[in-house]
């Protein structure tokens, strides 16, 4: 018997769909459909979150997943619900965060995946360019071979 908790979907695929459902559920806040006018004495509307802002969370959270050799940070782009030049942005920044770490430790990398990420995101307007051309990760956890696929025989 499965639980609501137990879909069937990886930690990271929950994560993005709780995500995707967050948003979504901002985007309908205000939909009432009543003809009211606006109270003017009301408190402001909530900040609504811009696409460069989401770039930023979604893009520094997988990257720093890909700096700590994280098991779910061999996941592909898709999965990890990054446009393609979200991915692109993800991948330079990971490299520099690495070169990062070597000379000033772990700390620094993190700070530059933030600064990174969030300037490259807010210079694209969020990075949410096409996803049709997929690409393969060049990512490979720490001490593994990528493996090559089963061959299977008809019989």
């Amino acid at each position: 018997m499965t639980t609501a908790g137990q879909c069937g979907l990886r930690p990271a695929a929950r994560c993005s769909l709780a995500l995707c459902a967050a948003l979504l559920g901002g985007a309908l806040t205000g939909c009432g459909g009543g003809s009211a006018a606006p109270d003017r004495d009301a408190t402001p509307a909530a900040h609504r979150t811009t696409p460069a802002e989401l770039c930023t969370a979604l893009v520094s959270y997988w990257a720093k997943e890909a700096l700590k050799g994280s098991e779910w940070a061999g996941l592909d782009w898709e999965q990890k619900g990054l446009s393609n030049e979200q991915y692109a942005i993800h991948e330079e920044v990971v490299a520099a965060a690495r070169a990062e770490r070597v000379k000033h430790g772990s700390a620094a990398a993190e700070a530059l995946i933030d600064r990174g990420t969030a300037e490259r995101c807010a210079a694209t307007n969020g990075a949410t360019g096409s996803s049709e051309n997929w690409r393969e990760s060049d990512w490979t956890p720490p001490g593994h071979h990528p493996r090559t696929p089963a061959r299977h025989h008809a019989v």
